[in-house]
């Protein structure tokens, strides 16, 4: 076992104000973005101007917070006790959903593509390579946060979790991190750093995320209030995770016909 998870999930306090992780990690995963657009506005010919980048950050952490949230109150606590409806806006306690987050950032693209008359993927294979590390950030704030951890595991680097009982587990959150931050920012940014046909980089953002969500469910532990769904191992995040996948590779398949076609 690695260690005892005991991180404190509020970064500053300054009375009764109380600064958490979990909206840190998000901040800088919008600053992030916001950054990795800039660099690519200024490349020659990007069609973007640097307002342009500012406004589409904003456009998409307001889609991100309110889908994210809406998102976890439908797919995962659909029924919250009589009396706690405020627990909706505490989102620096966690509870985000990203399949929610994504449905919301589908319609902020739109609505920004319509307003500044852009093409529906020409913004969303834009922001694609944009999005990775916002994402890892916010499986770091998870991580903080003490949630989302995994099955109980004896590999070297399992650890205790305050809420996960004694049992040493895995980090699954920072499995998520890696993989849906990281690996997938690299593998977008490479290749978007050259011409693609339109939809190609969005459909290669579903289809990895999607893989690599439905890969790290296999050792995350499943939501207490929904459990396995079929078969002692489908979890919600798997049915979620696999239309992203399908979707992803008909965008990919899609976007290469018609330039062979063109």
């Amino acid at each position: 076992m690695l260690a005892f998870h005991d991180i404190d999930p509020v970064a500053l306090s300054l009375g009764p104000l109380k600064i958490h992780w979990y909206g840190v990690t998000y901040l800088a995963g919008f600053a992030m973005a916001w950054w990795l657009g800039l660099r690519r506005a200024k490349q020659p010919n990007s069609g973007w101007s640097e307002q342009q980048v500012s406004d589409l950050i904003f456009y998409i952490a307001v889609g991100l917070i309110v889908g994210g949230r809406l998102g976890y109150m439908l797919f995962y606590n659909p029924f919250l006790p009589e009396g706690q409806g405020s627990e909706f806006w505490e989102v620096w306690k966690g509870g985000m959903s990203f399949h929610g987050a994504l449905i919301g950032i589908i319609v902020a693209v739109g609505v920004f593509a319509r307003k500044f008359k852009k093409t529906y993927f020409e913004v969303g294979d834009f922001l694609a390579p944009l999005t990775p590390l916002g994402l890892g950030f916010g499986r770091i704030g998870n991580f903080i946060n003490g949630e989302l951890w995994g099955k109980a595991s004896e590999l070297p680097w399992a650890m205790t979790f305050p809420s996960g009982g004694p049992l040493a587990r895995h980090p699954s959150m920072l499995y998520e991190a890696f993989l849906e931050g990281l690996v997938l920012f690299l593998i977008l940014w490479f290749y978007s750093g050259k011409p693609r046909p339109a939809m190609a980089t969005s459909g290669l953002f579903l289809f990895f995320y999607g893989c690599f969500r439905f890969a790290v469910e296999f050792v995350r532990e499943p939501d207490r209030q929904l459990g396995y769904l079929a078969f002692d191992w489908v979890t919600m995040g798997q049915v979620l995770s696999l239309p992203m996948v399908i979707g992803g590779l008909v965008l990919i398949k899609l976007a290469y016909r018609r330039a062979q076609t063109a």
